[in-house]
């Protein structure tokens, strides 16, 4: 048991909250990183839930994409919210090649 198994859900989602606060701008990470940084490998689903509930705009969640370096389906209106991801990407000078995927070589985030 790490010391993360004592905060719970809502303080194992501030630390990926945390982590995801310092990606840079036009730099990404994947779901799975985010939660090896957080000591909590094999839980980018529970990233993923952490930040589909998110409501702090000063957490940059559109720097969070998947292992394929894709822009992941969220919310309630998915295709919105990849339009969304994909729009404030590109306007920090991410590049999608034409299968809609991010070089992670190139724009991937290494801490």
């Amino acid at each position: 048991m790490t010391a993360l198994d004592d905060q719970g859900p809502r303080g194992i989602y501030e630390t990926f909250h945390s982590i995801v606060r310092c990606i840079p701008e036009g730099r990404v990470a994947t779901y799975g990183q985010i939660a090896a940084l957080a000591e909590r490998p094999r839980h980018a689903r529970q990233v993923g839930y952490a930040l589909a509930r998110l409501h702090d705009d000063s957490v940059p969640w559109h720097r969070v994409v998947n292992a394929g370096g894709e822009v992941s389906q969220r919310g309630l209106d998915p295709l919105e919210s990849v339009d969304r991801q994909r729009f404030l990407l590109e306007e920090e000078g991410v590049l999608f090649d034409r299968r809609g995927r991010i070089d992670l070589d190139r724009f991937g985030w290494a801490p």
